[in-house]
């Protein structure tokens, strides 16, 4: 399983020869002007909300690679309308595709479109393929029900979001790694705008203190589990 990350919230996945991409928002990221969004590939399409920031390339990238976009029943069927592929999932419900199992599990955040509309409850994946598995968590505060997800499924990796204000800051995404039993984590969600910009260094240090490995990788950079 080969992971990259462009930028945000937006990961770029690749398992047993399928590509799928997480939360596409890249045009409209400064940071990620370096990433073409017309050169990467996409079978699948996750996303975990509707805000515009994790959503904005979707019906770009999905038009051209007629990928099939996995989400909530509302976002899922919002872009079915559109004539797009899609397959619509809810919380605790698992499909088996053809690159693994998916699982939709739960978020706490919002969830809208930006023009207002309804984008169902917010959520995460975790995603069992052939030889690993990863945890997904979307944009969300440090939740009890992440300890639900290592009684099912044994992590390899879980990706967290740690810019605090809108989601977890760092200090709760250590305890989120507990709770999932996971000690390797990749840090998302950080430095794009002002309310989430975080120190690096600091945030390394805090993770190795507690005996973990928080990855804070390059937009475009890529870790192979």
């Amino acid at each position: 399983m080969k992971i990259t990350f462009y930028g945000h919230a937006c990961l770029g996945i690749e398992v047993s020869g399928k590509h799928i991409l997480v939360d596409p928002f890249i045009s409209g990221n400064p940071l990620a002007s370096h990433i073409d969004i017309n050169s990467l590939k996409a079978d699948y399409i996750l996303v975990t909300h509707a805000h515009q920031d994790h959503v904005l390339d979707v019906e770009t990238i999905a038009r051209r690679t007629n990928a099939v976009i996995v989400s909530n029943y509302e976002i899922a069927t919002h872009y079915g309308n559109k004539k797009l592929n899609y397959h619509p999932m809810n919380h605790g419900g698992s499909w088996k595709f053809d690159f693994g199992t998916v699982k939709y599990v739960n978020a706490i955040h919002t969830s809208s479109f930006a023009d207002g509309t309804y984008g169902g409850n917010p959520g995460g994946f975790v995603i069992e393929g052939e030889h690993k598995n990863i945890y997904i968590a979307g944009d969300t505060a440090l939740t009890m029900d992440m300890k639900l997800i290592p009684m099912r499924t044994k992590l390899d990796l879980a990706i967290l979001p740690i810019g605090s204000n809108f989601t977890m800051d760092v200090d709760d995404a250590i305890i989120a790694s507990d709770f999932l039993d996971c000690d390797k984590i990749l840090g998302y969600h950080y430095d794009t705008f002002g309310f989430i910009e975080i120190n690096h260094e600091e945030a390394i240090k805090k993770f190795f203190d507690k005996g973990k490995d928080l990855m804070l990788l390059e937009i475009g950079s890529s870790i192979d589990l």
